[in-house]
Formats: C-alpha cells, sequence, structure tokens
C-alpha cells in the first residue's frame, strides 16, 4: 500500500484544463529558454556595439522593435488558429492584405479618421474570418476532411482573397492618410511618428491577448480546445462559440497587423501579405508552434535580427537573415524557442 500510494499521480490544478499548458498557454518551454535566449539577444548586441556604436545598433532596434510589432500581431494570430483547430492558414497573410484595404477603403474613399478606419478594418476581417469558419472550415471538418485538404482550402482562399483586392483595387500601390515623414527624437535616436504609434498600439493589444489567455475564462476554454476538442466538449464547454471567438481574435488582430504594417511603410499592395506571410510562419516556428505567448516572442526576435543585421550585410537581404536563424534554432530545438516536442510538426 505504501508504493502505492508513493506513485499516486497529483491531480491537475481545476483552474487550468488538464493538458492545455503546451499550446495556447504561457512560455510553455519554461524559463530555461527564455533566459538562453535573451543572454544570446544581449550577447550579440554587445558584440555589434563594440563594432559599430551604441546608437547605430541603438536604432536599428527601435526599427525593429517596430517591424516586430506588426510581425508578432500577425503571428499571434496565425498561430491562434494553429493552437485551437490544427488548421496551417495560408491565407492568413491575405488576411492582413484584406485589413489594410478595408481600412483603405473606409479612410482614404469614405473620409473616415484613421482611427475609426482602423476599427472598421479589425471588425471587417474578424467578420471575413468568422464567414470562412461558417461557409468552409466547419463543413469541412464534419466531413472530416485531413491537414492537406484543409490546407490546399487556405490556398484558395488566399488566392480569391488576393485577386479580389486586385479585381476592385488594381496592383498599384495606395497610401493611407497618415503622416510618415513627421518624427520624434529621444536621447539621439529618431522613430516616425506613425512607428511609435504602431509600436505602443501593437504591445498594447499583444499585452490584452495575453492577459485574455491567461486570465479570462474564454481564454481557459480555447486553451482546453487546443488541447483536446472533444474532450472539451464532454466537459461542458460550447466550442462552437470558441471556435468562433478563435476566429474573431484571429483574424482581427491580422486586419490589425496589416493596418499597422501599411501606417509604417507608407504603401500598400495587393501582394503585401504574401510577402509577409513566410516571416510570419517563421516567427510562429521560431517561438513554438501553437504558442502564442512563443509567437509574440519569435515576432520580437526576427525584427531586431533583421534590422541589425544591416549593419552588416545589404539591407536587401535582411529576410533571408530572419531564415537563417530559424533554421540555425531549428537544429538545436525542433519545437522552437518556447514549444513543446509534442507541439512540432
Amino acid at each position: 500500500m505504501a508504493g502505492a500510494a508513493d506513485t499516486a499521480v497529483e491531480p491537475a490544478p481545476r483552474d487550468e484544463p488538464r493538458g492545455a499548458a503546451p499550446a495556447l498557454a504561457g512560455l510553455s518551454g519554461g524559463r530555461g529558454p527564455l533566459l538562453v535566449t535573451v543572454a544570446i539577444v544581449a550577447a550579440i548586441a554587445l558584440v555589434l556595439i563594440v563594432a559599430y556604436g551604441i546608437h547605430d545598433v541603438a536604432q536599428r532596434g527601435v526599427n525593429g522593435l517596430v517591424s516586430g510589432s506588426y510581425f508578432a500581431l500577425g503571428a499571434v494570430g496565425l498561430t491562434l488558429v494553429y493552437g485551437t483547430l490544427r488548421l496551417v492558414n495560408f491565407a492568413h497573410g491575405d488576411l492582413l492584405t484584406f485589413g489594410a484595404y478595408m481600412a483603405f477603403l473606409a479612410n482614404v474613399t469614405w473620409g473616415v479618421p484613421i482611427v475609426l478606419a482602423t476599427l472598421f478594418a479589425v471588425v471587417a476581417t474578424a467578420a471575413l474570418g468568422v464567414l470562412s469558419e461558417r461557409v468552409m472550415w466547419r463543413p469541412m471538418r464534419g466531413r472530416g476532411a485531413g491537414m492537406l485538404q484543409l490546407l490546399l482550402m487556405t490556398l484558395g482562399l488566399a488566392f480569391v482573397i488576393r485577386y479580389g483586392i486586385q479585381m476592385i483595387w488594381g496592383t498599384f500601390p495606395r497610401r493611407l492618410e497618415v503622416d510618415v515623414t513627421d518624427s520624434i527624437s529621444f536621447l539621439g535616436l529618431r522613430i516616425g511618428r506613425t512607428e511609435l504609434i504602431v509600436v505602443i498600439v501593437g504591445f498594447v493589444v499583444l499585452l490584452a491577448v495575453g492577459l485574455m489567455l491567461r486570465r479570462t475564462s474564454l481564454g481557459r476554454q480555447m486553451r482546453a480546445l487546443s488541447d483536446d476538442m472533444g474532450l472539451a466538449e464532454v466537459t461542458g464547454i460550447d466550442t462552437d462559440r470558441v471556435v468562433i471567438a478563435t476566429w474573431i481574435f484571429a483574424a482581427g488582430l491580422a486586419g490589425l497587423a496589416g493596418v499597422l504594417y501599411t501606417a509604417a511603410i507608407g504603401t500598400m499592395t495587393p501582394n503585401l501579405g504574401f510577402f509577409l506571410l513566410l516571416s510570419l510562419f517563421a516567427a510562429v516556428i521560431l517561438g513554438g508552434i501553437g504558442n502564442a505567448f512563443g509567437a509574440l516572442a519569435g515576432g520580437l526576435l526576427l525584427g531586431l535580427a533583421q534590422e541589425w543585421s544591416t549593419l552588416v550585410i545589404d539591407p536587401r537581404w535582411k529576410v533571408a537573415v530572419g531564415f537563417g536563424i530559424l533554421i540555425l534554432v531549428l537544429f538545436v530545438r525542433p519545437q522552437g524557442l518556447f514549444g513543446r516536442k509534442e507541439r512540432t510538426l
């Protein structure tokens, strides 16, 4: 009897769905990977400071935070869908494009202020995400469609959105009515006023999403679905409501990321999301597939790596640097920085 008592399994805490942590919980890989990552980033920054000076490194770091903010927003939305529904959504980049053009429609065509235009873009993109769930993904799940069929459907949806935008607005670059020339100086560094707003909005929204996942009942239910949808349904969770909420958050974040990217860069084309999609996937895989906080960290790391690399190489090749780091990380830790082995494709 004593041996049986010694091997008893301690029950899981009540407020955490069983096994939910690996997918949409916090830094599920533990503190070790986080501390190692911070140490490596600090060491790289120190080497660059010695070689190129603190001002140039800090300025590139500011630029990296700008790009990292919209990388992280897009990546979190992408990983929410995968973590909950196991759907690799290749149409996610085109949701960013859709959001940017919805903001253009409201801001430029209708003359709505940019703040309200951004809210309109987020709502419209979230509505498109919910519509795709109702029309495409739910019926296909009901028919037992496999990952390959769903993946091909996401590719088809991506082309429909992209060429639908081209048919209406053409292929010429478009601009939102925002000031991309005014800048702010602090400590000898410069950042565009619009870019500063992009960073602030991006980080506030990401913090709010993180708190939602960790502290609210909806967040716990989303994490329960990410672990086992069938078990979550048996325990009384309204899985349909949670899936719809997942699409609202994921698509809404994508729409916001598209608007912020356009506001920071200055122009948009129908291929906006297509060019960003691989970087979003890189951020997701770098942080750990299905881990929302990992996607946040992966997006920021990718932005910093790309901008710091411009100190050493031609800026045209900075995207390749991000993917080089991704390959290196996967060699060392295939599940990503904050993922677990069971979440590796």
